[in-house]
């Protein structure tokens, strides 16, 4: 499953069967140095991975010095047009420096890359609609095929010259066109690959479209490191990645399932839910509770959970293990009682 070769960055390892990464990038001032500081820590503090911030100038790539000493995850540095701050990022300590082929020309390419591979600095090749070759615009336009071509074909310019160290990237705004072009190219790839839809707007849009789109090629085993692209807080990006990989049980976490209720709901499932979500938060371990509206739909349809709650008649409730009714409790006594449970499997 997924990519067959295996990058660090630093103490991170990303493809060969490594765990999938999540991702996001500092939105405020680089130049604010307090304020990159505590969206670094608010950003880990959600579980993101990998940190990456735009690398605009010599004075940004100065300040980002005390940020690479700061970081307790790998950060990495934005590089479009000036390929000499590709290699002072390089000669920094970045670990990856994410570069468009398309932006940068081919003699300018060579000293980036002969500089990546004498500091082991990993590099993005990141590929889109607006950076492609010009033959394959004319050939293909901006399509699956396009994209996933160019990837290959830029590869092997890295791999003529002797650098492997590559993750590999190609996005586009469309779900379909990203999808499709992850597909083929990886087919033909063996280099890590991250994945996500660019400039998937922001709120419930965004966050479906990050989720079709990511979610469609990690069932397929492709990605190994994602960033759902939202405008806004970056922190949300992490927050919906890390929820992609928890609902396709890539993560270990605790999964909280619960009825869509009907009439035969006797309680207010939906806070009893809410409660055992917050309950459990922050619990990294591999579990799932069930919080089910009656009998009906209860331990027998939950019986793949660790435990869970059922309602019933006369203000009771049942507690189950694994499909077996262990107790029955009051109503106001459910909270109590899976907490019970909770402490019981942790």
């Amino acid at each position: 499953m997924a990519s067959k070769k295996q990058v660090l960055l630093n103490n991170l390892s990303i493809g060969g069967g490594s765990k999938i990464s999540v991702q996001s990038m500092l939105s405020c001032d680089t130049l604010d140095k307090v304020a990159v500081f505590c969206q670094i820590d608010a950003l880990i503090n959600e579980g993101c991975d990998i940190i990456r911030l735009a690398i605009e100038n010599e004075t940004a790539l100065d300040a980002a010095k005390e940020y690479l000493a700061y970081s307790k995850v790998p950060l990495v540095a934005d590089i479009h047009f000036d390929y000499k701050l590709a290699l002072a990022a390089s000669e920094a300590g970045f670990s990856k420096i994410r570069v468009n082929p398309g932006n940068v020309s081919r003699d300018k390419l060579k000293n980036i890359i002969a500089c990546c591979k004498k500091n082991n600095t990993a590099i993005r090749l990141g590929i889109n609609g607006g950076s492609l070759e010009k033959d394959l615009l004319k050939k293909y336009g901006i399509s699956p095929k396009a994209l996933a071509q160019s990837a290959l074909e830029n590869i092997k310019i890295f791999e003529d010259l002797g650098f492997d160290n590559l993750i590999v990237s190609i996005k586009s705004s469309c779900v379909l066109t990203t999808v499709m072009a992850n597909r083929l190219l990886y087919e033909s790839c063996v280099y890590p690959l991250h994945i996500g839809i660019t400039e998937s707007g922001f709120g419930e849009e965004g966050i479906l479209k990050s989720a079709i789109g990511i979610g469609a090629m990690l069932l397929d085993g492709i990605g190994d490191t994602i960033r759902v692209s939202l405008t806004g807080d970056p922190c949300e990006e992490v927050r919906i990645g890390r929820g992609i990989l928890k609902a396709l049980n890539l993560i270990d976490c605790i999964e909280v399932v619960s009825c869509p209720t009907c009439s035969r709901c006797k309680f207010d499932l939906l806070k009893v839910a809410s409660e055992v979500k917050k309950m459990t938060k922050g619990v990294d371990k591999k579990m799932k509770i069930a919080v089910m509206g009656c009998i009906v739909n209860g331990p027998g349809e939950a019986m793949d959970a660790d435990f869970g709650v059922a309602g019933g008649g006369d203000n009771k409730a049942v507690i189950f293990r694994r499909g077996q009714v262990i107790k029955t409790v009051a109503f106001d006594k459910i909270m109590e009682a899976l907490n019970e449970e909770l402490f019981r499997k942790i």
